[in-house]
């Protein structure tokens, strides 16, 4: 912290354009880029040194507090007015019960849904029109990930069932929690399902994190390896990597059948991989899509694809943008050797990729974007 933060009742996070930066997760001060965290309504401090500032609002929190007041209190830099903490109460209670009364089920019922109906509970007419302030509380963002870790990263609804039942038997590639295909089964759907990493077993699985086992028998086999197996059956992949060739390219090109099914988003989305993309707009045509109900920020679809009678090579290449040398499909900037040649003014690591700055652009930045980038982990430059 410079001694222009010396005085926390100045502290303030920088802006770009009426919003905040964001570096490694935070905002930062506008004056030394150190990482803050609100105290109440406009008001900020630095965040103590070697522990991120902590913004969430979790349900047990909020259930544990008695009135508006105490929640205030506990929360001073919350932005939910009474009437919006009352609702939020009432969805996250509500949403509480239901996903530990499905917690605690083993097998579903032809009809079922619980995924689809604790998504309801969190918000009924339209579910991500949310005001600031009960959009803080429920933490969709949060919520996701504890429904996606015991059910699915997709959300099924009945018309979804139905298209998939249409293209049975099925395959599932990377099938996780088989929450899509125990959907199907219950239903009386020819479905199998196969994962590298079932969860519940003895390997961890990064995807899907909480203690219970998959809601059917979910097969140990790699994505292509399934594929390959069972070329018979139309091949549903839902959420495949986006970073990894292996749970969806890899799994195209070794299946042997007619009709492909891809659940998330599409065309480069952030489900499947660049390879996975380009194969399927080369190779397969569209026959049928599906809308999903969307999580923030995100457009899933349930997409059906039939393959084409001539398979056509891939052409499309990424290049250096300054060699012009080939570098990994889906890669994004220099390659490594212009990078060590002619090192920029700041780099960072993204993810698998390297984010680069010309001196031109780093002298350009706000002095205290620099600062926190220039601290960042991810800076390897």
């Amino acid at each position: 912290m410079g001694p222009a933060c010396a005085d926390a009742a100045g502290v303030q996070p920088l802006l770009s354009r009426g919003a905040r930066v964001i570096v490694d997760g935070h905002a930062i001060c506008a004056v030394c880029g150190g990482a803050v965290q609100p105290t109440g309504p406009d008001e900020w401090r630095h965040a103590p040194r070697g522990r991120p500032a902590r913004l969430r609002i979790t349900p047990g929190e909020i259930a544990g507090l008695p009135t508006y007041e105490a929640f205030k209190a506990r929360f001073p830099w919350a932005v939910a007015s009474e009437s919006e903490w009352l609702e939020g109460v009432r969805r996250l209670g509500e949403f509480g019960a239901r996903l530990a009364l499905a917690g605690r089920r083993r097998r579903l019922r032809a009809g079922e849904n619980p995924y689809l109906d604790l998504v309801g509970a969190l918000a009924v007419d339209q579910p991500w029109r949310l005001s600031p302030g009960l959009a803080q509380l429920l933490d969709l963002s949060e919520r996701r990930r504890e429904l996606a870790s015991a059910f699915s990263w997709a959300i099924p609804t009945e018309q979804a069932l139905a298209v998939l039942a249409k293209h049975a038997p099925l395959v599932e590639c990377g099938a996780g929690m088989g929450y899509w295909a125990a959907l199907l089964r219950a239903r009386g759907v020819d479905a199998l399902a196969y994962d590298l990493v079932p969860p519940g077993g003895g390997r961890r699985n990064a995807y899907h994190r909480r203690r219970r086992r998959p809601w059917i028998s979910v097969g140990r086999a790699p994505a292509a390896a399934a594929a390959r197996r069972h070329g018979d059956r139309a091949l549903l992949l839902c959420w495949p990597p986006y970073d990894d060739d292996a749970g969806s390219y890899a799994a195209l090109r070794a299946y042997r059948g007619e009709t492909v099914i891809h659940i998330g988003e599409h065309d480069d989305g952030a489900t499947g991989s660049v390879r996975f993309h380009r194969e399927l707009r080369l190779n397969w045509t569209p026959i049928e899509e599906v809308d999903l109900p969307h999580w923030p920020a995100l457009r899933d679809r349930l997409r059906v694809y039939r393959r084409n009678p001539l398979r056509l090579p891939h052409r499309e290449r990424d290049q250096c943008f300054e060699c012009g040398r080939f570098i990994p499909t889906g890669a994004i900037g220099r390659c490594d050797a212009c990078f060590e040649r002619r090192p920029p003014a700041l780099a960072l690591r993204v993810g698998r990729h390297r984010l680069e700055y010309p001196p031109e652009a780093v002298d350009a930045m706000p002095p205290a974007l620099r600062r926190a980038l220039e601290a960042s982990p991810g800076r390897i430059r």
